[in-house]
Formats: structure tokens, sequence, C-alpha cells
């Protein structure tokens, strides 16, 4: 294992998918000599890899697993497999200008696509037979052709980085064509038992195969967790999240690019609200494993290289309290469950949250007082309505009401002591916003308002001019002793 300090960087699917200027930046850049290595990088599948070999994570357009996964789809799931491997071959093409570079990144393509066909055709004929359930091995197809988008882009990037004269090695942890499935760190150790990264640049799958079946516990943010576990089990003295975009005060597309401050530092406990978002700095899991090792993340637009982004730590206090970013979800549903049986009875709130778990909704926020608990969640109407009708057959005398909104949330280290909520209601008001609801606990760290969806653009401009950008700015942050 190594042992001179190094970092552990994941760069993401958008930016993977502009290699050229990767190679500029994150990858090589103006490094030279020993500049290039101590360095490891944990990469995702190109841009829209995934989607295709899955379902497009917005819309839900089936890809070849979900068309494989329908019974209803007879044999579509094999021609949309062989658009991806198409369009696998064409990013190739666009990669690699050298004909034998071209050829050997091809060659890894077929052959990691046409051992899945064969697979798939086979799991399909096994299943055709009463006694092998296709459901029981679903988890398995989908994490396989997973594996395919991350195994591309790493074994692209490590075969360009040699070609500019790099000692990159591929590091394969999808378990091709492996005997059995090692826990997550025993795999990783044995990825890295003769790897020396003062020497080598390793290019590591975003995916791994492994005992703990990722994609079952994190579904996309698995690359994280092995980001995360990769930087933990090689005592990594940093872990980077190369992005497309900034870490800033709000997203630039709503409150305007010459407005947002781009945050210097925060800690753990702003990016575990900033996940509750949506707007991940971090899988909160992933940063269990650095923050429980000691171990800063850096988050940084892989574009600009000489800015140094956003660093995370678990002890990053700050010199004066305030908002550090403003940010939110459209599209949150408010599920109201009421019934006046249920004062003084325990149970309710158990079986609500037995049915989001079970149809994997996720939730985002909850109040309840006497006999009324509103979930705020985030999730497909489909998934929800069928929370609904699990519910109303358990409780036939509650009222459910269901309700599509807009939550924003105002989030810092320390919101104590500076009227947080009081400035909100103000600007608010003065934007001629009513909201629905406000959330304000008494730790102090985030700020939750509930709007009307039309008004959840007007809402974190509002907000942002009010609690970031009309104050002055930070002092520079302090670590705690």
């Amino acid at each position: 294992m190594p042992k001179a300090p190094h970092s552990v960087e994941k760069i993401g699917g958008t930016s993977m998918s502009r290699t050229a200027e990767l190679l500029d930046t994150v990858l090589i850049g103006r490094r030279t000599g020993e500049a290039l290595y101590n360095r490891v990088f944990v990469v995702s599948a190109y841009g829209g890899m995934t989607d295709a070999l899955l379902e497009h994570k917005k819309s839900g357009e089936p890809g070849v697993y979900k068309l494989f996964a329908g019974a209803e789809s007879g044999g579509s799931w094999g021609e949309a497999l062989s658009q991806v491997a198409r369009r696998m071959l064409d990013r190739n093409a666009e990669i690699f200008a050298d004909d034998g570079l071209r050829e050997a990144a091809d060659r890894f393509v077929t052959e990691r696509v046409e051992g899945v066909r064969s697979c798939l055709i086979d799991l399909a004929r096994l299943c055709s037979f009463g006694h092998f359930q296709l459901e029981q091995h679903l988890m398995t197809v989908r994490e396989m052709l997973s594996s395919l988008g991350e195994a591309q882009s790493a074994h692209n990037t490590a075969l360009l980085l040699k070609s500019h004269g790099v000692n990159a090695r591929f590091v394969d942890l999808t378990g091709w064509c492996e005997d059995g499935q090692l826990p997550l760190d025993e795999a990783i150790t044995r990825a890295f038992a003769d790897v020396d990264i003062s020497r080598e640049l390793p290019v590591v799958t975003g995916y791994a195969q492994c005992v703990e079946t990722l994609m079952e516990t994190y579904d996309r943010g698995y690359s994280e967790v092995t980001l995360s576990r990769v930087a933990v089990m090689t005592k990594a003295a940093e872990a980077i999240i190369h992005k497309e975009f900034h870490l800033s005060s709000a997203d630039p597309r709503i409150v305007g690019a010459d407005e947002v401050r781009v945050i210097g530092e925060t800690n753990y406990d702003v990016a575990d609200q900033l996940s509750n978002m949506g707007m991940e700095a971090i899988h909160p899991r992933a940063a269990k494993s650095l923050r429980q090792a000691g171990i800063p993340l850096r988050v940084k637009n892989a574009f600009e290289p000489d800015h140094p982004g956003t660093v995370i730590r678990s002890n990053a206090l700050t010199a004066r309290p305030g908002v550090e970013i403003v940010t939110g979800l459209k599209g949150v549903f408010a599920f109201e469950f009421h019934d006046q049986d249920m004062v003084g009875v325990k149970g309710y709130d158990s079986e609500i949250l037995e049915a989001l778990r079970r149809h994997k909704v996720w939730i985002i926020a909850k109040t309840s007082n006497a006999n009324t608990i509103t979930h705020f969640l985030k999730g497909s109407m489909q998934a929800i309505k069928r929370v609904e009708a699990d519910l109303s057959k358990a409780f036939p005398n509650a009222g459910i009401n269901l309700r599509k909104l807009a939550l924003v949330s105002a989030i810092g280290r320390d919101l104590g002591g500076i009227s947080t909520l009081g400035k909100a209601i103000t600007v608010l008001a003065e934007a001629g916003i009513v909201p629905l609801g406000v959330h304000d606990l008494i730790r102090k760290v985030d700020l939750q308002v509930i709007v009307e969806e039309a008004d959840f653009e007007a809402t974190i401009r509002a907000l942002h001019k009010g609690l970031v950008a009309s104050e002055v700015a930070p002092c520079t942050d302090r670590l705690a002793a």
C-alpha cells in the first residue's frame, strides 16, 4: 500500500465527456515528472452512458436494464445494448485519433458488451423455466450493466494517459470474469497491493463489485462511495471531487453568475444538508467515511485548475454566523396523513415510514401535530401513489392529501443569533412571496421554506439577495483547535 502523501480524485460523468479539456487541466495540465503522480483517479462513465445502460435518471426513459427487466419488452433490450455499443465506439473515435489506440479501446468495449449480452441471453433462457425467477437476479444485472460505463471510461483514460507518456494503470474493480466477491475494502486492498502511487497513476473504475452490493444501497451514488473507501484504505491526505462548476452560494443560472460567491470552506454538516436538497457535494454515506477518517474533501471546478475550490472538513468553523448557500428542490410532494384517531396512539409514524421505505421514496423533511403527519417527499408519482394505496388499506379512516410544491433551504454552519427566520420572512414579503410553510429547527444549520412551484426561482433569488449577497463577506474561516 502507498505511504507517500497522495490524493484520491473523482471525475464526474459530465466532466469525463470533455476528455481533451481534462488532459489540459486535471489529468496532466502543466505537470511533469514526479508531479504527475501521488494521485489516484476514480472515474464515472461518460455523460449519458449510465442513463442508456439503466434508465434516464430524470425522465425514467428505459435503458437496457429497464427493458430487460420488463417482461413485455421481449428482445428490445438487445437492440438497446447494440445502440450503447455503437455509442461507446463513437466515443472512442472522438477520443483516439491514433488507429492503434482506437482499435485497442474498441476491442475492450466489444469484449465487455458482448460478454454481457451472452450472459443476459443465458439468464433469460434460464428464467424461462419455472424454477428460476428473473426478479432474484435483477440487481446483479443492474450492477453488471452499470459497470460497463465505468470500465470503458477508466480503460480509455489510462490508455490515453499512457499515450502522453504517463505511467498510468487501469485498476478494474468491476469484478469482470472473477470468481466470487470480496468485501469492498478487501477488494480495494487487493487491487492496490502492488501499486506504487509515487511512480504510477492509477485510474480506477467508479463501480466496484463487492459483497455489499453498492447499487442496492447507494444506486447511482456508488462512485462516490468507491472514492471514499479508496481514500480511506490508501490513507489519502485529501479526497477531491472534480465537477463542471464551483460549489457556490446559489445556482448561478438562477441568481446570476456575478451574484454568487464560491464557498472557500465549509464542513460536512453543510454537505449533509446539501445532499438532502439533492445538491450533492458528496453522497452522505461517502462523506461519513471521509469524516470518520479525518480526510478533508475538496470540491473543484475541473476546468479551472488554478482555483482552490471548496474544502470540506469536520472541524471547519466559521468566524461569523451566516447563510452560506441557498438551494432547493422543485417537484416535492407534500404527503399529508390526517387521522383524528391518532392522538395518543403510537405506531402511525412507523407504518408510514415503512411504506415509504418499501417503495423507495426519498424523505426530505417532516412535520407533525396532534393528528397530522406530513412528509415532504421526492420520488415518482407512481411510487408515492403506491404508498398512498398501502396506507389507505392500513388506515381506512385516515385522510391522505398529496400536493406538489417546492422547498428552498438557506444553509450555513451557524445560523444562530442572526435572526435568519425574521430576515427570510421580510425579504420574501418584499418580493411578494407567501410561504406555505417554514421549518426553522433549534440546531440552526438550515432554514427550509415551502412555496408554490411557480415561486421556486423567485424564492431562491430573494433569499440569496437578502441573506447572502446583502451581508458582509464572511471573515477568513478558521479551524477548530
